[in-house]
Formats: structure tokens, C-alpha cells, sequence
């Protein structure tokens, strides 16, 4: 056993993220669960995200940082989304090359890079290097089957048909599909980095998927016969699932610093499953006429509510609608997601929908309002509904609104009604599949396991 042990220690794995919380947050987690089996796992990210990072004390996952050619702003102080992403594919393979050669000389070298599917030109500079290259994909598997069939051209864009039939998937309608397939003339920049997240694909020698085999089986199944696909998911800190890696309690890189004390003593008096928590994530921008629709649909539900509210978005609340609902609500910049999805007062999530929200939703069993608003959520929010029947999807207006009426009808369905119940149900069910994934010989547990023993083989090989 000792022997094996010494192997392991000798595989080292770079994990390279996108640079967004919602990239780095599972990319971070897979890394711990690798630590956890034995192999050494840093994480790189962008020198331009590395600055607004929270780290937690408990994080004990070693940071690298490359450069994205925008080191004091990132996409922000890029001129063009495209300008952004040219420049870091150029500046970031160069930076990327500098960090292997620096890992080498300091006694330890790099036998697999573990990257973002953003960023494919990762698998080239793997390649030249002769490691091992391992694809990892942030969102569903669902979403990354529509955009593989874009970009083999097998789903011909614009869309035309009431109805799109893909493999593995069931019958969605154009809205149901990814924003940037749905309306194709709103983020060009970021349509051609989706579906260039598969120029390469076919080199890797890993296709990493962060769901779980359960959620999306006829997806996986289709993928898996293509390219070597494992799904390693859910990625969330595993005291909140299998308790296996004691410390791990958080995501521990934060880009937000959130207001734990404030949101956890508001919880405590609360009764079970009474509060509606209410998230856009962290990069959602709503408009402000949607923003107080959300604020009416709350009001009118007569239900406690903990409203996540970022700092630039504050000044679309309605006028004194925090002094007047301070009896009812607590509205906050910023909170522990994870903790207050556990935390049993909480009885539903209006929720934009990004995957991260989704998956812990679904491993914390809470039912979710779903109220998607660009890139894939309008995939997720349809399997929310009608897949895994975890919550409802509100209904949209001719603008494309979420009117109060409609918001008011959701909550008060999923706390209350007779569909509330089913779906609650079903929540259970998730989250005790979910749990038991990643738990001890679960399927992502495995298909980790899997993923380790090849690196430790691979790592022996190039042992001098």
C-alpha cells in the first residue's frame, strides 16, 4: 500500500480555468477530489482574476497564474470580447508554456494539464509537452451535445423547425436552446468560443464532464460513444455531500466576499421550508424593469425571502423596498450560497439557472423557480422542469419578462400547492442520487478513480 502511495504522489496535475467564478468553482473542487486520491493538483487561473480572489484559509490547493495579455483588468479593460479572447489565447500559451518549464525546474514537473473547455488551445501546448491532456466541461452535458452538433454542422443554424430532435436529448423548442443559438446575433464572440470548445476535442486523451451519470444518462451515453467521456460531477465541497475530505466545507477561492453572519442569524428563526432564496449569480445582469417585477412577485407571495443582490445592481430595486420589507426579507450583496441552500428554513430557489446554481440545487434537494436569462440556462431551466421535474419555469411575457403575477403563482406553487409536492419529491430523490455519485464507488467517484490510476501509470512511465 505504502508503494502505492509514493506513486501517486509522484502524478501532478495542472487544472487550468476560464476565469470566472462559475469556472473556477468546479475546476477547483476537482482538484481537491484528485488531491484527495493521491494526486498533486494545482490550479491556474488568469494573473488579471487572481487579484480579486478571496482565499480561504482552509484552501490548501496550490495557485499558478498565466497571463490573459489583460493582467490588470481581464475582459474588462479588453477593447472587444473577441480582442479579449485573441490575445489570451496568444499571450496565455505563451505564459502557459513559461509555467510548465518553471513547475519543471523546481523539481515538480507537470504530467497532465486538466483544462477549461473555453480554452482548447491548452490541449496543443499538452500535446507538444507529451502529457496527458484532459478536456473538462463546465456545463451539461446536454448543452455541450447541442453545441458538438453546431459545430459539425449538423444542426443548421438559424433555427427553423418548431421542434429540434438531437440524439440523447428530448424534443426542445428554439427557446429552450442556448441563448447564443437562439438568438445567434447576440454574443458572436462568445457563440464561436462555444462551438470552438470542440476544434480539438478528438486529441484529448480525457473528455471530464461536471454532471453525473444519473442526471443526464441518454446524454452521456451518446457522448461516451464518441469520445472517452466520464462525468465527475457534482463538484461541490464534499462536506456537503460524501463528508470524505473533512476540510473541504467551501469553494475557498471567492471572488465576492459574502455576508455569512447577516444571512445565517436571519435563517435560525426561521420556520422549515418558508424561505424563498433568491439568486442571479454572479455574473447576471436583469433590467431594472425585471428587477422589480422579481420585487412585486416577492411582496405578493407573503413569504420570507433572502434576496442576493450584488452591489451594481442595487439601484434597480424598487424605491425603500429594503426598509419596507424588512420584516418579511433580507436583501444582501452577497451570500454562502452552499450554506443557505443546506440550511433547512430554505423551501425554494428562484434561480437564474447557471449550472453551478442548478447542480447544487439539485444536490441540496431544494426546488428552483427557474428565471433563465442568457448563455446556457434556458437549457437547464427546461430540464428543470420537464426532466428532472425540480421546480417550474416562469412564464415569460411578450418582452420577455417575468411579470409578479407569474413569479408570485411559482412560489406560491412550489411552497404550497399540490405540484409543490411532487416536486419536493423529487428534490429528495436528487439529492440522494447526487450524494451518492461522488460517495465511495459511486459513478463519478469511479470515473475519478479511473482518471487517477491512468495518471499514476502515466507518471511511472515517464519516472527516469
Amino acid at each position: 500500500m505504502e508503494k502505492e502511495t509514493s506513486a501517486h504522489r509522484s502524478a501532478h496535475c495542472l487544472v487550468l480555468s476560464y476565469p470566472t467564478q462559475g469556472h473556477i468553482n468546479p475546476m477547483l473542487e476537482f482538484s481537491k477530489r484528485l488531491e484527495h486520491k493521491g494526486v498533486k493538483a494545482t490550479l491556474v487561473t488568469t494573473s488579471s482574476i487572481s487579484k480579486t480572489i478571496h482565499k480561504a484559509e482552509s484552501s490548501n490547493i496550490a495557485l499558478e497564474t498565466i497571463s490573459d495579455g489583460y493582467d490588470e483588468g481581464g475582459i474588462k479593460q479588453a477593447e472587444s470580447i473577441p480582442a479579449y479572447l485573441e490575445r489570451f489565447w496568444r499571450v496565455g500559451s505563451q505564459t502557459l508554456v513559461e509555467l510548465l518549464e518553471k513547475l519543471s525546474a523546481s523539481g515538480s514537473p507537470v504530467d497532465c494539464i486538466v483544462y477549461d473547455s473555453f480554452l482548447p488551445w491548452a490541449l496543443d501546448i499538452a500535446k507538444k509537452f507529451g502529457l496527458v491532456g484532459a478536456v473538462f466541461f463546465t456545463q451539461s452535458c446536454a448543452v455541450d451535445n447541442i453545441f458538438y452538433h453546431v459545430h459539425e454542422g449538423l444542426l443548421k443554424l438559424p433555427l427553423s423547425e418548431p421542434e429540434i430532435l438531437l440524439p440523447g436529448l428530448p424534443p426542445l423548442e428554439p427557446q429552450d436552446m442556448p441563448s447564443f443559438i437562439y438568438d445567434l446575433k447576440s454574443y458572436p464572440a462568445f457563440f464561436d468560443m462555444l462551438v470552438k470548445q470542440f476544434s480539438n476535442v478528438d486529441k484529448a486523451d480525457w473528455v471530464l464532464c461536471n454532471t453525473f451519470y444519473e442526471l443526464e444518462q441518454e446524454a452521456v451515453d451518446w457522448m461516451a460513444k464518441i469520445w472517452p467521456l466520464k462525468t465527475v460531477g457534482p463538484t461541490i465541497p464534499s462536506m456537503f455531500l460524501d463528508k470524505r475530505i473533512e476540510d473541504d466545507r467551501d469553494y475557498g477561492f471567492s471572488i465576492f466576499k459574502p455576508n455569512t453572519d447577516a444571512c445565517m442569524k436571519w435563517l435560525k428563526d426561521r420556520p422549515q421550508g418558508s424561505v424563498v432564496y433568491v439568486s442571479f449569480g454572479s455574473m447576471a445582469v436583469l433590467e431594472a424593469e425585471q428587477m422589480q417585477e422579481i420585487a412585486w412577485g416577492l411582496r405578493m407571495s407573503n413569504s420570507s425571502f433572502l434576496w442576493v443582490v450584488r452591489a451594481s445592481e442595487e439601484a434597480k430595486l424598487p424605491e425603500n423596498f429594503v426598509e419596507e420589507m424588512s420584516e418579511k426579507g433580507l436583501v444582501l450583496q452577497w451570500c454562502p450560497q452552499l450554506e443557505i441552500l443546506n440550511h433547512e428554513a430554505v423551501g425554494c430557489f428562484v434561480t437564474h439557472c447557471g449550472w453551478n446554481s442548478t447542480l447544487e440545487a439539485l444536490s441540496f434537494g431544494v426546488p428552483m423557480v427557474a428565471v433563465p436569462q442568457w448563455t446556457d440556462q434556458s437549457t437547464n431551466a427546461k430540464f428543470i422542469m420537464d426532466v428532472w421535474k425540480m421546480g417550474l419555469k416562469a412564464p415569460v411575457d411578450e418582452k420577455g419578462l417575468v411579470r409578479r403575477e407569474a413569479a408570485e403563482h411559482c412560489i406560491r406553487e412550489i411552497l404550497e400547492g399540490e405540484r409543490g409536492k411532487e416536486i419536493k419529491k423529487n428534490a429528495f430523490k436528487w439529492r440522494k442520487i447526487a450524494k451518492e455519485a461522488v460517495d465511495q464507488g459511486g459513478s463519478s467517484d469511479k470515473n475519478i478513480e479511473e482518471f487517477v490510476a491512468k495518471l499514476v501509470l502515466h507518471s511511472q512511465v515517464l519516472l527516469p
